[in-house]
């Protein structure tokens, strides 16, 4: 394992305090979501990887071959990786929480080692997810907590996706929570009053523990 199989940002956070892992969408970078998720988790320390694909110099964590048609070996390569650059970093740090956060691809990237690793993550929030196959998830996702956000207009990620993904993690016994808006791939800001929220609950949750 190497906390340095990204280019990444890292912003340390107290010793056994929280840490989010923040993953950007197509043609972002690891400065997306970096202020976002501070402001999020504040005092949390933070990491954040840059994708290692390129499809036309946008950067994404796996290859595609059209909208929503992924390369599915890519994907397995792509999920193995950054699975062991989530592992390495959170060995390293030994946080007392670990909180995942993507948009778009990122949350694509994200969702797959959720299902994949859930032991790696205590809670995942998936902004605009596209998750067009149906997914192997390991039954140790069991407890974890999940927000998806998403746009009922949403030209890229179809509602019944949507659904279908939030169902397939409910029946694998993850708490999840769909927060909607009536827009298209956006973010808007009630999906990060819904994320905040998201956040303080489970951290008086975790304090009355």
């Amino acid at each position: 394992m190497s906390t340095q199989g990204y280019i990444h940002q890292h912003r340390p956070g107290p010793p056994g305090g929280p840490l989010v892992f923040a993953f950007h969408g197509t043609g972002g970078d690891e400065r997306q979501l970096l202020g976002l998720a501070g402001d999020l988790m504040p005092g949390a320390g933070v990491v954040s990887p840059r994708g290692d694909v390129s499809e036309g110099g946008a950067a994404r964590f796996f290859r595609r071959t059209g909208e929503g048609v992924y390369d599915m070996a890519d994907l397995a390569r792509a999920t193995g990786k950054m699975a062991e650059f989530v592992a390495a970093h959170v060995e390293a740090a030994k946080p007392s929480r670990v909180v995942g956060l993507g948009y778009s691809n990122g949350a694509n990237i994200l969702a797959s080692v959720l299902f994949s690793r859930p032991s790696l993550f205590d809670a995942a929030i998936l902004m605009h997810p596209l998750i067009p196959f149906n997914p192997k998830i390991d039954g140790g996702v069991a407890g974890r907590r999940v927000l998806i956000t998403a746009g009922r207009r949403d030209p890229i990620c179809p509602p019944a996706l949507t659904d279908r993904l939030a169902d397939g993690l409910r029946a694998a016994g993850a708490e999840v929570m769909l927060e909607w808006h009536d827009g298209g791939h956006e973010a808007r800001p009630s999906e990060i009053e819904a994320i905040r929220m998201f956040l303080e609950t489970m951290k008086a949750e975790t304090s009355n523990d």
